[in-house]
């Protein structure tokens, strides 16, 4: 019988101090569909309200249709969980979810606020997740944001659809839609987001005119695309981009005719030629009918309406949100491997590699990208790789933003390359630079959420400059700030062409890269 009570005993005790190590308690807010139940931790002072519907399921007949305003409820929302991130197949190994499982059902999004209950205009940050439009989830640890909450920023993350989901284009689906185009659903999922932190975030202590976008690879793309859709324009303030934007040969949009074509193409060679037939699937059946042929890749579209025109004409003329812009890319993107279609990239591989790229002026390219030495040729063919992958696009937005932009740019390039990306017995790195979509977390001041990496003190070291410039440019328009590297505004113009190297040591220095993306600018035609 003691023993009995004695284990009785410690049980009470285990739950009761299970239960006091928890440090939230609910608490409510009233947005415009009815009242929202969160978490308020009596730690941090930081509200968290997770999983909020800000459009109405995309299913069923709403399957490929633009996002339609959220029904209001009318009893109090649980929002203490992430709703179901998008359907999508696992192709990237760096992607860690928090959210409980997949659902077509995906248009929800995330608020964390530091508001107190008499908190107003705080300035707002949204961010889009990457993953090229074919993967991604808004409950991500690297996206979460309480960190930049605690810095007196209102944060949120959105979901939009993904692959064929979210971006197939339709000969039906464009005649029966009411601007006659189709695509692009992801997008205005994301535009929809907007719209309704433009209506809402006023009830978690932020500044509807103080709306901030941000991303990273897809993500960044998104925000070059609302910086030059019509849509989007009146409703942001400021844009971070990160690693991307839409212009070719980066997830550039295609003319209407050609995304109805191939998507067309894909599903008549499925089986599948008309709309109904299409909406009659169930969730696994347009899944399969996805994968099985691996097009994974759905462009965005030249529609009218979301892109009445291609965002490298919009961006020529001038007629994009004159906001400031904050926008850089990573020292080593992409493998050279991926140039060179998995083989080495030495000496020999690299230069043929180049001569059937380039034939007619594979001479030009080897001049700005040298590899007559096998570990020269390495070097080249990853800067020629991420080059083509993602900076050329990224130096170019930053340029023709700088141009007509008639605001401030600032760029940067991030050379860290990550504690577990050093080798432990010789303490050399084992990559040639930052790869690809590792800025993430230092960024947004989420190194300790990310348990995959062995971070070292200098790696929180990198963070605290990059997340205080990131900041202090969500909060202000400007990312210099007190006890921070001197940052000087991008104005290509006026001959001042450096960037701010973000690193161990960190500051504004030269960059002997410009030639590459000029030449490869005239290579692509985007020069005119």
């Amino acid at each position: 019988m003691r023993t009995l009570l004695a284990l009785i005993l410690l049980s009470a005790m285990a739950n009761s101090l299970s239960a006091q190590s928890d440090p939230n308690f609910p608490v409510r807010v009233r947005i415009a569909p009815g009242w929202i139940e969160g978490s308020y931790h009596s730690t941090t002072g930081i509200q968290s309200y997770l999983g909020i519907p800000f459009a109405q399921a995309p299913v069923g007949l709403l399957r490929w249709r633009a996002p339609q305003a959220p029904i209001p409820w009318q009893d109090v929302r649980l929002t203490k969980q992430f709703g179901p991130r998008p359907v999508q197949a696992s192709v990237f190994g760096d992607m860690y979810s928090r959210s409980a499982g997949m659902s077509e059902d995906c248009l929800y999004l995330n608020v964390w606020t530091p508001a107190k209950r008499d908190t107003r205009d705080l300035p707002v940050l949204v961010y889009f997740y990457g993953g090229g439009f074919i993967a991604g989830d808004a409950s991500e640890p690297r996206y979460d944001g309480a960190a930049m909450a605690r810095e007196g920023i209102v944060v949120v993350s959105a979901n939009y659809r993904l692959n064929i989901f979210g971006f197939l284009a339709h000969p039906e689906l464009s005649r029966e839609s009411s601007y006659k185009g189709s695509g692009n659903y992801g997008l205005l999922d994301q535009h929809a987001a907007l719209l309704w932190v433009k209506e809402n975030i006023a009830a978690f202590g932020g500044n509807p005119d103080r709306i901030t976008i941000a991303g990273e690879s897809a993500g960044s793309v998104s925000v070059s695309a609302h910086m030059t859709s019509p849509l989007s324009v009146p409703l942001i303030a400021g844009a971070i981009g990160e690693s991307g934007a839409g212009i070719f040969p980066t997830l550039s949009p295609v003319p209407l005719a050609e995304a109805e074509k191939k998507g067309l193409e894909i599903v008549s060679a499925a089986g599948f030629p008309t709309l109904n037939a299409l909406r009659e699937l169930s969730t696994r059946d347009l899944f399969e009918l996805f994968i099985e042929p691996r097009k994974f890749s759905f462009p965005t579209v030249i529609d009218g309406y979301f892109f009445p025109r291609s965002p490298l004409d919009i961006l020529r003329s001038g007629d994009q949100a004159r906001v400031p812009l904050l926008v850089g890319w990573n020292s080593a993107e992409i493998p050279g491997q991926s140039l060179t279609q998995g083989k080495v990239p030495d000496a020999a591989t690299f230069q043929n590699r180049v001569k059937e790229l380039y034939p007619t002026d594979f001479s030009k390219i080897l001049s700005l990208y040298p590899g007559s030495q096998d570990m020269e040729a390495l070097q080249s063919a990853t800067d020629l790789a991420s080059d083509r992958f993602i900076v050329y696009s990224t130096w170019k937005w930053a340029s023709l933003h700088a141009r007509s932009g008639s605001t401030m740019v600032f760029r940067y390039l991030f050379s860290r390359i990550p504690g577990s990306s050093m080798d432990s017995e010789t303490g050399s790195p084992k990559r040639l630079g930052a790869p690809h979509a590792c800025e993430i977390e230092y960024a947004m001041g989420n190194l300790s959420l990310v348990r995959q990496t062995n971070w070292t003190n200098d790696d929180f070291s990198v963070s605290k400059t990059m997340f205080s410039f990131f900041s202090r440019f969500i909060r202000t328009g400007n990312p210099n700030g007190p006890n921070l590297p001197s940052w000087d505004t991008y104005a290509p113009i006026r001959g001042k062409e450096g960037i701010m190297r973000l690193d161990v040591v960190s500051g504004m220095e030269d960059l002997p890269t410009e030639e590459r993306y000029r030449l490869l600018d005239k290579l692509y035609g985007n020069d005119r």
